[in-house]
């Protein structure tokens, strides 16, 4: 908060006493309650019989009359004791002189006593420590800190334009958007429908599953979607005691405009399928053919799950809730596929649980997955994968899959290696945005690779990222510069590399990334480049959900922060733009690729 604190100093401004006066009495002392005054020349009064007979005599010709006229003064805005304090001598020689009579003496006192206390007299200091309520201590809030105070932090709704939460049976280690197929791109307009994929992980293996939610009629936070008025602007800087000349006027304005969007209750609908393979550790859904989900479980296990009968019932519903008004036969005449509520593929050829798993963007169908025991396989599909692929080649069968246990080929590719054969886990998998056989990892001892499927056995390339060891837990490889990968560490820094520049001459320096923030005080768990904003991506560790922009800098150069001040933990970058805190170990954060301003995260909490 900003105080505006306004002290007045005042000074009393005293204004000497004056009176209208002639050349013969310019030395005269005035007495305010008498209107004559004393001469300043040595005559004295005495009786007409003792004059001197030179004295000139009053005659008719030769009047002497008295100034018919009062001398004028003006009134002192405070009184002598008011103004100066005296230490008593100059007051004891005045009045000494005016006993004995000696005019002359007690004017050059009064002189001496004006022209000695001449300075105002200042008011007294202020005491801050006035009043039984001591000032609040203002305390700044650091996100990379965490919650130590143990307080319940409460939401600003004005940061957000939407914020909806729910709270599953089970926790989830992972979800993933499913893009919807007849609501368009880069929608704005409220309220939104969302579709996401969500693994449970249950206490007991046979109770996890994996569920499609389909969460309708979000509406935003009312008032958060118009512009604020002058008004609320000035209440903001103001504070409530500020009244504005048209408030009447700006009341209004602002409730017509909220009234122009509906509030609707959100509505919440999902089917489970149920997953014999124990707890779920990742979801990807295929980019090519949002039917097919790809599951990592905690068995060692990797399934393929066809959803597109769940899809079908709820896109069934929603058309039946919106139609109603218009054609209700639309949505009864939607033609729905088989529902069928186990995997159609499962594949046992890792030799550990993993976590790592991708689809490939530019092949339909390719898929990575990477196992604790950095073993790397490829799958491929059989048969075509992007539904009107599927149509043009099998028909518009409404009751039957084309996706069996012979949908895709898998192949072991890449094996534990190199320097890293103590702990070789492969932590996630990105394939590239722009080239079909070439994807990275992340792993274990700091190590990020570069691999080319026309190339199996070894790594292009291979780097140390993390000098200490750090493992690295996520990348993200940006769709819009394909040159730009992400990474994040154990250490709780996440850093941007230009892959132009990744290959080093020397393997034991590792190379020089473009952006390294350190401020995160707990380990990165997610990272995901933005949709179709090059240089914004957003991050999460165990205490939130952070929104960075990369293309923000300082205004001022001199105060960049160097290599050492960013290496500080708890530093808050001028590129951050957003902070999401209260939830306990987000595990994965999600763009909507559908809705650019739209944020998932997972938690446990």
């Amino acid at each position: 908060s900003l105080h505006l604190h306004t002290y007045h100093l005042y000074s009393t401004m005293v204004k000497n006493s004056k009176r209208k006066s002639s050349d013969d009495d310019s030395g005269a002392i005035v007495s305010d309650n008498d209107s004559s005054h004393i001469g300043s020349s040595n005559t004295k009064n005495t009786a007409p019989a003792l004059r001197s007979v030179n004295e000139e005599v009053e005659t008719a010709d030769n009047l002497q009359c008295e100034d018919p006229f009062e001398d004028v003064y003006e009134e002192d805005d405070a009184s002598y004791e008011d103004v100066y304090e005296s230490s008593g001598d100059e007051d004891d020689e005045y009045m000494e002189a005016m006993t004995e009579g000696d005019t002359s003496a007690a004017a050059a006192a009064a002189a001496t006593t004006t022209i000695t206390k001449e300075e105002p007299k200042l008011p007294p200091p202020i005491n801050t420590n006035d009043g039984e309520l001591q000032p609040a201590q203002i305390k700044t809030w650091n996100p990379f800190m965490g919650n130590t105070t143990g307080e319940q932090l409460e939401m600003d709704e004005t940061a957000y334009k939407m914020h909806h939460a729910l709270t599953p049976e089970w926790p989830s280690l992972t979800l993933d958007i499913v893009p919807d197929a007849h609501l368009g791109e880069n929608r704005t307009r409220f309220p939104h429908t969302v579709t996401m994929a969500v693994g449970t992980q249950a206490d007991k293996r046979g109770k996890n599953k994996l569920s499609v939610l389909r969460m309708s009629d979000l509406c935003r936070i009312p008032g958060s979607g118009r512009e604020k008025t002058e008004k609320e602007l000035d209440d903001e800087m103001l504070g409530d005691a500020w009244k504005h000349e048209n408030d009447d006027d700006s009341d209004s304005s602002s409730s017509d405009e909220e009234g122009e969007e509906e509030e609707l209750d959100p509505v919440l609908e999902n089917y489970s399928f149920p997953h014999s393979g124990g707890g779920i550790n990742r979801i990807r859904v295929c980019p090519h053919n949002p039917s097919v989900v790809g599951v990592w479980g905690e068995n060692g296990e990797v399934s393929l799950y066809d959803i597109g009968g769940a899809i079908d019932m709820l896109d069934r519903s929603s058309l039946s809730s919106n139609a109603r008004k218009n054609d209700g036969n639309l949505a009864m005449n939607k033609e729905v596929r088989k529902m069928r509520k186990d995997p159609f593929f499962v594949y046992s050829g890792h030799s550990t649980e993993g976590y790592a798993i991708d689809w490939s963007r530019v092949t339909p169908g390719r898929l990575a997955t990477a196992d604790c025991d950095g073993n790397i396989h490829i799958w491929n599909a059989t048969h075509p994968v992007t539904p009107n692929d599927i149509v043009a080649k099998y028909g518009n069968k409404s009751q039957s899959s084309p996706w069996s246990n012979s949908s895709f080929q898998v192949e072991p590719m890449y094996a534990a290696h190199g320097d890293n054969l103590d702990n070789p886990s492969v932590e996630d998998l990105q394939w590239s945005p722009t080239e079909a056989t070439v994807l990275a990892s992340a792993e274990c001892g700091g190590y990020v690779r570069i691999y080319d499927i026309r190339c199996p056995g070894k790594a292009m390339i291979s780097n140390k990222i993390h000098s200490g060891g750090a493992d690295v837990n996520v990348i993200s490889w940006n769709k819009l510069v394909g040159n730009l990968l992400a990474t994040g560490g154990d250490d709780g820094s996440f850093s941007v590399f230009d892959l132009r520049n990744f290959q080093t001459s020397d393997a034991s320096i590792p190379p020089k990334p473009l952006a390294r923030f350190h401020s995160h005080r707990t380990p990165i768990t997610s990272l995901e480049w933005h949709p179709t904003d090059e240089s914004m991506i957003a991050v999460s560790d165990d205490n939130g959900t952070y929104v960075y922009d990369l293309s923000i800098e300082e205004d001022d150069p001199e105060n960049n922060m160097n290599e050492e001040e960013a290496a500080v933990e708890g530093v808050i970058p001028p590129q951050l733009l957003f902070v999401h805190s209260g939830s306990d170990m987000t595990k994965e954060v999600h763009w909507h690729p559908q809705i650019p301003s739209c944020i998932a995260t997972t938690s446990l909490s």
